[in-house]
Formats: C-alpha cells, sequence, structure tokens
C-alpha cells in the first residue's frame, strides 16, 4: 500500500507541474520546437553541399588584384599531357573521365550549367542557366524519364566524344601575398561529331560553361593517374588544374575589341606567331615582376639605383686594372714575363763532390 501511494503522490506531482506552466509558454516552446525542425529541414535541402565543407579547395582569386590577364585555350584530349581527363572513357570503379564525372554532377543538380554563346564569350548570369532536359534535348543524349526524374545510363554519356575543352584561365599578380599565379576560372566542354568512314572532318559542339568555383570541391574527390610511368593515382582533378598541367594552344584573350586570334591573323603562320607573342607577355611580366628585367621597369628610382651600382662596379674594375699595371711597371716586369716566369720551371745546379 505505502509503494502504491508513494507511487500515485508522484504522478500527482508531474500533473502539478506540468499545468503549473502557463499556456502562452507552451504554445510558444512547441511552435520554436516546430520551428526548429522546419529551419533544419530546409537548409538540408537546400544548404551548402557536403563537398564543400568536408573537400575545401583553394581560394579563388580576390577581387582587387592590381594586374590581370585572361587567356582562353583549347585542350586536345588526345595530347599525351591532357590525357588524364579523357581516359577511362567508360567508367571504371572510382575511375572516370572529367566529362562522365561533369555531366552526372550536372544532371543531379549539384552543378549548374550555363549556355555557351555564339561570340564564344562566358555569362554566369541567371537567365544563362541551363536546364538539364534542355541540355539533353539540344544534342541529342538519349535520357528516361520517369516521375519527374531523369536519368541517363553510362553507355549513352557522350564521353568519347568529348575530346577538347575550351577553358579560361586568369593569370594575375596579387599585391598582398606578392605571388604571380595562373588560376583555372572556367571550362567547356567539346564534343567532336560528324568524322565517318567518308569524312574526317568532325565537327566542334560546345556544350556548356562551368565555373571552376562550382565544381573545384568535387574536384578534390576525382582521382587521376599522373603519369605512364607511374599507374597510381595519387593525383586529383583539382590539383590537375590547380598545377597546370594541361597544355593547350591560345585562341583568344580579353580585350577592348573583343576579337579572337582567327579575327586578325590571315594565316596558320600568323596565328602561330601571335600564340607565341601572347606566351612571351605572359613570361616577360613576371620576370619583371621578380626584377630580372629592370630595364622594362616602371619604377625610375629602381632603374636609377641599378645604374648607379653598374657605374661603381665599372669604375673599380678600372681602378683595380691600373693599379695592377703600375705595379708591374715599377718592378720592371711585363705580363708575358710573369707568365713565362710563371711557366719556366726553376733549375738548380749542385756541384758534384770529388
Amino acid at each position: 500500500m505505502r509503494k502504491i501511494f508513494l507511487f500515485i503522490m508522484a504522478a500527482m506531482l508531474v500533473g502539478m507541474t506540468a499545468s503549473a506552466q502557463p499556456a502562452k509558454r507552451r504554445t510558444t516552446t512547441s511552435n520554436a520546437a516546430a520551428k526548429k525542425g522546419t529551419s533544419t529541414a530546409s537548409t538540408k535541402s537546400s544548404g551548402t553541399d557536403r563537398a564543400t565543407l568536408q573537400f575545401p579547395a583553394a581560394t579563388g582569386m580576390p577581387d582587387d588584384v592590381v594586374w590581370k590577364r585572361d587567356i582562353y585555350r583549347q585542350l586536345d584530349l588526345l595530347d599525351d599531357k591532357n590525357a588524364p581527363m579523357y581516359y577511362p572513357v567508360e567508367p571504371n570503379g572510382r575511375q572516370m573521365n572529367l566529362f562522365t564525372y561533369l555531366f552526372r554532377l550536372i544532371l543531379t543538380g549539384r552543378v549548374t550549367a550555363y549556355t555557351y554563346k555564339l561570340d564564344g564569350n562566358e555569362s554566369f548570369e541567371e537567365k544563362d542557366k541551363m536546364t538539364v532536359k534542355d541540355l539533353l534535348d539540344r544534342y541529342s543524349i538519349y535520357y528516361e524519364e520517369k516521375d519527374g526524374k531523369i536519368t541517363v545510363a553510362d553507355s549513352d554519356i557522350p564521353s568519347a566524344e568529348a575530346t577538347r575543352y575550351y577553358l579560361k584561365e586568369s593569370t594575375y599578380l596579387d599585391q598582398r601575398t606578392g605571388t604571380f599565379s595562373t588560376q583555372v576560372t572556367a571550362l567547356c566542354p567539346i564534343l567532336m561529331r560528324g568524322a565517318d568512314e567518308f569524312s574526317t572532318d568532325a565537327t566542334p559542339y560546345p556544350l556548356f560553361w562551368v565555373k571552376y568555383d562550382d565544381i573545384a570541391s568535387y574536384l578534390t574527390r576525382l582521382p587521376m593517374m599522373g603519369s605512364n610511368l607511374n599507374n597510381v593515382s595519387n593525383l586529383t582533378a583539382h590539383d590537375y588544374f590547380t598545377l597546370n598541367r594541361y597544355e593547350g594552344k591560345i585562341y583568344k584573350t580579353n580585350n577592348l575589341q573583343g576579337r579572337m586570334l582567327a579575327n586578325y591573323c590571315q594565316t596558320d603562320s600568323d596565328m602561330v606567331r601571335e600564340q607565341l607573342k601572347i606566351e612571351k607577355q605572359l613570361s616577360d611580366f613576371e620576370e619583371g615582376v621578380w626584377g630580372h628585367e629592370l630595364a622594362d621597369s616602371t619604377d625610375s628610382v629602381q632603374v636609377e639605383e641599378a645604374k648607379g651600382l653598374r657605374k661603381v662596379s665599372k669604375k673599380a674594375a678600372r681602378q683595380t686594372t691600373v693599379a695592377s699595371g703600375s705595379s708591374r711597371r715599377r718592378t720592371g716586369k711585363t705580363e708575358s714575363s710573369e707568365k713565362s716566369s710563371a711557366s719556366t720551371p726553376r733549375v738548380s745546379a749542385r756541384r758534384e763532390r770529388r
């Protein structure tokens, strides 16, 4: 009976505590809990992807750099240096090529694709976003749609035809860190179609632009084999682009008139000369930044100091030459006699004992 009485008293105390809380406070508490659950769900649905948190990429280019030049290159994936982006053509476990990886990211909505315009300029505005269905229909990529979900089989992904890329890179000088860097800012895969047994010339079809900042965290999870001599995948796609392991020909630079090299280069020889000229301009600027080319420096004080140092060194060299010549005259020796005396061995005669 005593246990039953204690149990009843405990139940009455719990009921009194619950009723002692004001009704308004109970409603507020329950509403706060509900709101908390709702915000958590919405954050989970529209929050930052885990790849950005678990695999942080390098910081992007600052907006206030003092010097920058944008270069557009065309990469041929059949070249040896660009081959890590193309092979394997079909997915093999974790191994897949760059196009298949990007295509899956766009298909699942984790990366946004932007329309490739006829003028070749990229635009990452809201109006230029490309839907997945529009991409598939425009380039005749087979897909299945069920309950509003689009699926594409691995065999239907045209990764074998994506043998070229357009790449935009920015070479810039960061005055805060004193570094001269080249960073990839955008990528555009190109399908090469139309080549058959009757024609060997394939037609390029640029697909879409993607911002490198959008895909950088995902590229840190894509392994690559960086050498024919070492088959270990000790490189990631992000490392590949960060280290500038790719190689491509320049086809455009950002200029005031917005012209491509093909607009003012009449022949292939003119194109090659212009490409080499642009490459040399980049290397010359880097050498000027590190003080290798003081003659082209815009800092007049630095140039005058360098000239003064050269004058002092020449004057000291002349004084040394004059001093050595006078000393030879005082001793009565000439340069030729010094050389002959130095080259002729000393001979000593010793009298023989009888």
